[in-house]
């Protein structure tokens, strides 16, 4: 069996070192905002900010990458959240953090995860076989979910319950020994079509996105469905400590709830997903994450809103593991940048708005009330997307709509089985996050890879 080179575990330990510190941040930066303050408006202004950077920054950073080199761009993403979390960090131990310090820190973060992430998953093709994607996006998959809501978040509220600043300052620590293990990969080749206009290069990718149908109706429902679980997630903090009554620790292992069930799930799913095909699985993920979201909303304790989170991830990695592999095949690679831009912009851009929507409806209805909406609009959105979804099946593979089947890796990563599951990595890991999207995400006011979000 063929083996993933040095290059690719050098960037596998880099990704596991930082998972690792945003793990910790996952936990601590909700927690530490709720002793600001306990207004579920200032607190979704965050989450929020975290992820407004998709919206409004996310097509020229897949010019970007498409345009320079993927691995110089990693390394020094990773290098620019070391300087904003360390700056953090200080201001929290010097008691001058408030929410506005934490809605800055979490904005000039987001903004470079998203060069970051645009330019991890291009660069990724160029250090694998093709044949090794699926096992490669696997691995990445497991080592995030373990990272960033399996062992990061309990430990985050460990250390939060010690020192308030220590879980940022490890966040901190973490981005800098990535970025040294970065700067070590070798350079990735630049597009031969520097010299255009950045505005054609990035309206050639929102065209070839535009023109594919099932990518095309699979990020409008990643979209919708990343708005709806940050309408809950971006108040799960003080629906955890107001309402179920866990307090800190509790908090933290809600989402370790989450990361065991994504890893089962990438343990099984690659099965079912060859059982029930692309689309069905899509389908069958979707509907469950409305699920969810309404029952963590309606769950009369800890107890049922962990195994519900747990629900929820388990069918993240169904949603997730195969897009990404999906698009990295499908995709060609002078555009694989400026498409994953304009796919997450469409996917992640308006979480920030689905954060904010749940701020007002948890503090004008409650706290539950913001994931039972939550549940319920990624339930429409799926009625309202099958008519597209089953046309996209009835095409087929001849019609470019549907790729051929990908091959089943070998033992050491997750099993992709039917290209038919488009959806945006970010399953088992892209953390665990809580909706069906990418990366990825969670009522963590960190993470941009959380459960249900397509990274």
């Amino acid at each position: 069996m063929t083996r993933l080179g040095s290059a690719y575990w050098r960037l596998w330990w880099a990704n596991a070192v930082s998972y690792a510190g945003d793990g910790a941040l996952v936990s601590a930066l909700p927690l530490f905002a709720v002793t600001v303050t306990k207004d579920p408006r200032l607190i979704a202004v965050v989450s929020a900010a975290m992820f407004l950077p998709w919206l409004l920054l996310s097509l020229p950073a897949g010019a970007i990458v498409d345009r320079h080199d993927r691995v110089a761009l990693m390394w020094r993403s990773q290098a620019v959240q070391f300087a904003v979390m360390g700056t953090a960090t200080v201001l929290i131990m010097t008691r001058m953090a408030g929410i506005a310090v934490l809605a800055a820190a979490g904005f000039l973060i987001g903004c470079a995860e998203v060069v970051y992430s645009n330019a991890e998953q291009s660069a990724l093709p160029a250090l694998v076989p093709a044949d090794l994607l699926p096992r490669a996006n696997g691995n990445q998959q497991v080592v995030l979910t373990i990272g960033e809501t399996f062992a990061g978040p309990p430990l985050g509220s460990a250390l939060f319950a010690v020192r308030a600043a220590l879980p940022f300052g490890l966040d901190a620590l973490s981005f800098a020994g990535s970025a040294a293990l970065l700067a070590g990969l070798p350079r990735t080749a630049q597009s031969r079509a520097v010299h255009h206009r950045m505005r054609a290069q990035i309206a050639e990718g929102v065209r070839w996105l535009a023109g594919h149908r099932l990518l095309r109706t699979v990020a409008l429902l990643l979209g919708v469905s990343n708005f709806s679980s940050q309408m809950g997630q971006a108040t799960l903090v003080l629906l955890a400590t107001q309402t179920l009554h866990v307090g800190t620790r509790g908090y933290g292992l809600l989402w370790t709830a989450a990361a065991v069930g994504s890893v089962l799930g990438g343990l099984v799913n690659p099965a079912i997903t060859r059982r029930l095909g692309l689309l069905p699985s899509l389908t069958v993920a979707m509907a469950a994450f409305a699920v969810a979201d309404a029952g963590v909303g309606l769950a009369p304790n800890f107890a049922v809103a962990a195994a519900l989170m747990a629900c929820n991830g388990f069918f993240v990695t169904m949603w997730n593991v195969v897009t990404v592999t999906l698009r990295q095949r499908i995709v060609p690679a002078e555009l694989l940048g400026r498409v994953n831009s304009a796919y997450r912009m469409i996917g992640w851009g308006l979480m920030p708005l689905g954060a904010l929507a749940g701020g007002f409806v948890a503090h004008a209805a409650g706290l539950r009330a913001a994931y039972v909406v939550a549940g319920v609009l990624s339930g429409a959105a799926l009625l309202a997307a099958l008519p597209a979804l089953a046309g996209a099946g009835r095409a087929g593979p001849d019609k470019g709509l549907l790729p051929s089947p990908l091959p089943l890796p070998g033992a050491g990563g997750v099993v992709v089985a039917d290209a038919d599951a488009d959806a945006e990595a970010d399953a088992a890991s892209c953390g665990v996050t809580l909706s069906c999207s990418e990366e990825t995400s969670v009522s963590t006011l960190l993470s941009p890879r959380l459960p249900g979000t397509d990274t």
